[in-house]
């Protein structure tokens, strides 16, 4: 009784006696739910939802999201329904309270799957009202304050997965005190001994810190006073995780870190903070390459002030940050500061709220295109730990992205289709490869081109969630569409070889064929054929069964070849065993998974498998076949300086590409060289071989196979 009144009265300097009245009443319901319920440290259940509400109450929330924070577990632990819910305290609360209970359910679970499910879980959650995990990050709080009575294997479980999922939320919502807090403690949980060990060199080195600070604390306050500028200065403190992150992240002792003194210094406007940041540069000298202006280009969870570093007295390191008092309020609450401040004409336009909502919209457009938890989640873990870049658009736009990012990451910042079609990138107007990390300030133009796709290797270095997923997304549509394409070829082929073809196959023959299979149509059964998972010959006798007269028996054509007329399907490949190139007698063996691989005729490789005429079977070059292929070469040459000079020279000039070199030195006086080049058929190859034979320094060429 006494602690809800000693809630209710803190309520009271913020919100209407009606809502109070809500709050109390929804405590009270969840005493009678939780009546028989006990924590793991013997007290009343219902001292964890409470506690929940005060520290929901401290970021002056809403009275719908106290009620939440009382009734969050009733759903989950004592069988009462949301529907039920939604009678008593309207369907606003019992949505809240479904929201949380749902991000309970797998936290048991140590799987990574089971985390990855939950947080796509969250982000559905999320985008429906975001109040949701602000209750469930205030429950995680206060679990994480709680956790002394855990065995220490769970203790390190629930640390890890605070430290890897709930504190980076809190810093994407700008939430900086709870994300301060959660670290904290996750890091004592996490790594005990570490902590300790931190925490008492910190109280050893606040003692040789106390004069330094107030000494350089009393000369800003003196300049600032002499400038006539109304300004409180604080002498900021690093908190446990920040240094160990520091130690660990730059390889740094405990005293380097320590030797840095951080002060904020808060003024009452935006002005008044760029006439603080003149001040103090005539104060201490200011260290080039330091200055970071986040009032006019905000951080990405919208946190906004002016960072500068200082060569203070006897070279000592001085960190400031220089900030209005809402911008202080928005960097510790952020996203909850919304609340906080919000008015009628104003209820939801703070910047915090603004960035939130943009970051779970990407969410959201992740979640379509990731394939499965465990992917969306790997995609969004990238988001969550950004060191933003901020770069423009030639129109002035600035795009946010995290550390390392590449124009490739820009265009799908952009759009997706910017980035699907995107073939160069002008970075300040030079043309840039597209690999290239991006820096702050820079331009970036994207040019694109009306046939390009995706290139798979992008997946190699890019570094946003979007770019990633949407590249993925895309390779897996096309691998399915090459799939379906060459699944067609293939069973028309079978059907030819029994006097039928795909044309002659009714609509009812294929909808039997689906309905007596596990697919669910007809395209999913010729992605089977393509991807050499299902033999396309028992697909045809399956729809022909019954059809005419008789068995189907093979005919004469059933051993036309099929026609390989390109390169860039997905689900044709070509060995590297025997490098076939067009001339080439060649055969094509099914592969589970790969589709069709193409061999030369002779390769040693497909022996066993040809004894197998289903997964084998005979393929020949489209008479317009264009493309390169590489193949590898044995050059055997007197050992003569400047010979691969040379040899490199004569390639070039038969217009084929080098793609490798090995030497292979002998005592007999003479090199081995083996190349593998690109050419275009088996006439440029003999072009090339017979050009490479003509150097004098050469004694013998021969094209390698397996």
């Amino acid at each position: 009784m006494q602690e809800i009144s000693g809630l209710c009265t803190r309520l009271a300097t913020y919100l209407e006696p009606t809502h109070i009245n809500q709050v109390r009443r929804a405590y009270y319901y969840a005493e009678q739910a939780h009546a028989d319920q006990k924590r793991r440290s013997g007290e009343p259940y219902v001292t964890h939802p409470l506690a929940v509400a005060h520290i929901l109450a401290d970021m002056r929330m809403d009275h719908q999201s106290l009620m939440a924070a009382m009734l969050h577990d009733v759903i989950e632990d004592t069988g009462i329904s949301k529907t039920a819910l939604g009678e008593q305290f309207g369907e606003t609360v019992a949505d809240l309270v479904d929201g949380v209970s749902k991000l309970t359910r797998i936290e048991g679970s140590s799987k990574a799957e089971a985390q990855a499910e939950n947080f796509q879980k969250m982000a559905m959650a999320m985008a429906r009202d975001i109040r949701v995990i602000l209750v469930k990050l205030a429950d995680r709080l206060h679990n994480m304050r709680t956790l002394d009575v855990l065995s220490p294997p769970k203790r390190r479980r629930i640390a890890h997965e605070t430290l890897d999922i709930y504190a980076p939320i809190a810093n994407r919502l700008g939430m900086n005190a709870l994300r301060m807090e959660l670290q904290d403690l996750g890091f004592n949980a996490m790594y005990p001994m570490r902590a300790q060990l931190i925490s008492a060199a910190v109280i050893g080195a606040r003692g040789h810190r106390k004069e330094v600070v107030e000494k350089i604390q009393h000369n800003i306050e003196r300049c600032l006073q002499q400038e006539g500028h109304d300004a409180e200065v604080i002498g900021r403190e690093k908190h446990l995780y920040s240094i160990y992150s520091k130690m660990k992240a730059k390889k740094k002792s405990f005293h380097e870190i320590m030797d840095v003194y951080a002060f904020r210094i808060i003024v009452d406007s935006v002005d008044t903070c760029y006439r603080v940041l003149g001040a103090i540069h005539n104060l201490y000298k200011p260290v080039h390459g330091e200055f970071r202006d986040y009032i006019a280009i905000p951080k990405a969870n919208g946190y906004q002030s002016l960072h500068t570093v200082l060569v203070g007295m006897h070279g000592l390191p001085i960190e400031v940050q220089i900030r209005t008092r809402e911008m202080d309020a928005m960097a510790n609450s952020g996203v909850a500061a919304h609340w906080l401040y919000k008015t009628d004409k104003k209820s939801d336009t703070t910047g915090s709220q603004v960035r939130a909502r943009e970051w779970i919209k990407g969410l959201l457009e992740l979640q379509q295109s990731a394939g499965n938890p465990m992917e969306f989640i790997e995609h969004v873990k990238v988001d969550l730990f950004p060191d933003e870049v901020y770069v423009f658009t030639p129109t002035g736009e600035i795009i946010e992205l995290p550390n390392g990012a590449t124009a490739v990451d820009f265009a799908y910042a952009v759009h997706t289709g910017v980035g699907n079609t995107c073939v160069a990138a002008r970075i300040n107007r030079r043309l840039a490869p597209l690999s290239e990390p991006l820096q702050s300030g820079q331009t970036i133009a994207i040019v694109t081109a009306p046939g390009a796709q995706p290139n798979p290797a992008w997946l190699n270095f890019v570094k946003t969630g979007k770019a990633r997923s949407a590249i993925r997304h895309f390779l897996k549509t096309q691998r399915h569409s090459d799939s379906i394409e060459l699944g067609r070829k293939l069973l028309n082929k079978a059907l030819l070889g029994m006097n039928s073809s795909l044309e002659a196959i009714t609509g009812q023959q294929i909808t039997e064929l689906v309905q007596n299979s596990d697919d669910k149509n007809f395209d999913d059964i010729l992605e089977d054929i393509g991807m050499g998972n299902r033999l396309a010959y028992v697909v045809a006798r399956r729809l022909l069964n019954g059809v005419g007269s008789g068995e189907h028996t093979l005919a004469e054509n059933s051993q036309t070849p099929l026609m390989i007329d390109t390169v860039d399907g997905l689900m044709i490949s070509f060995a590297k065993c025997c490098h076939p190139i067009p001339g080439d007698a060649i055969v094509g063996h099914l592969s589970p998974g790969k589709g069709l691989v193409v061999h030369t005729e002779g390769c040693k490789n497909v022996l066993d498998i040809r004894a197998n005429p289903e997964k084998c079977l005979p393929v020949n070059w489209s008479p317009n076949f264009a493309g390169e292929f590489l193949v590898d070469l044995r050059v055997e040459v007197e050992n003569n300086r400047g010979i691969i000079a040379t040899l490199a020279a004569k390639i070039t000039e038969q217009e084929a590409n080098i793609d490798k070199i090995v030497i292979e030195e002998k005592d007999t006086g003479y090199n081995i060289i083996y190349l593998t080049i690109a050419v275009k058929n088996r006439v440029h190859l003999a072009n090339v071989m017979r050009r490479v034979r003509a150097i004098t320094s050469v004694l013998k060429t021969v094209r390698v196979k397996n």
